[in-house]
């Protein structure tokens, strides 16, 4: 089915700078509008329930999986992740840019239930980059660190699989490479169709 707006699916291995990225595309174009996934993790430093996450029970994401309630879920460092796909559709049915941040294995589900999703997949400029932002971040314990590396192979295994690949080199040429596939989804034949139907009409194209 199409909706008038875009989804825009963003993977990444831990500390790649995904979420740093997607937070100044929001900033910078307020089409854009994120989605909030739920989660059985705990809150990190100053998260709040409904802004970043909605961290719920064990038990209340298993009743949703039993619902049939998410788009996709994962299990991803020992915590699960899941998308409500009725809130998905219903902003890209307004007219919304939807913009999801999960990890390869949604993305590859997402990309099944909607064939026009645009995956994007956030690649950091070495290995060692990646281990200093994740130190710097101080948010785990070194032996977690380890996991998230070793984790990192796997995920990059399948940048393949996604339709655009940022190299977070330099953060500010990484957003305007976010920002330009986002703008140049927008004026695909079949978004603009939706967007500007009654140009389209006027100029009697089918």
């Amino acid at each position: 089915m199409q909706y008038p707006g875009n989804l825009f699916v963003v993977a990444a291995p831990s500390g790649a700078g995904k979420s740093s990225l997607v937070k100044a595309l929001m900033e910078l174009d307020t089409r854009v509008a994120p989605s909030i996934s739920h989660t059985t993790r705990a809150p990190r430093g100053q998260e709040l329930h409904g802004r970043e996450y909605y961290f719920v029970s064990n038990e209340t994401f298993d009743q949703m999986v039993i619902q049939n309630g998410f788009l996709e879920w994962a299990k991803v460092h020992g915590n699960r992740y899941g998308t409500s796909k009725h809130t998905i559709e219903q902003r890209m049915a307004q007219g919304a840019d939807v913009v999801l941040e999960i990890d390869f294995q949604g993305a590859i589900q997402v990309k099944r239930i909607f064939p026009n999703a645009v995956l994007v997949f956030i690649l950091p400029p070495s290995w060692e980059e990646l281990r200093s932002r994740l130190e710097r971040r101080a948010e785990d314990t070194a032996e977690v660190i380890e996991v998230r590396i070793q984790n990192a192979s796997a995920e990059m295994a399948h940048a393949h699989e996604f339709d655009f690949v940022i190299i977070n080199e330099l953060f500010e040429r990484a957003l305007f490479d976010l920002k330009a596939i986002v703008h140049a989804q927008r004026l695909k034949f079949a978004a603009q169709r939706i967007a500007r139907s009654d140009t389209f009409k006027a100029l009697n194209i089918p």
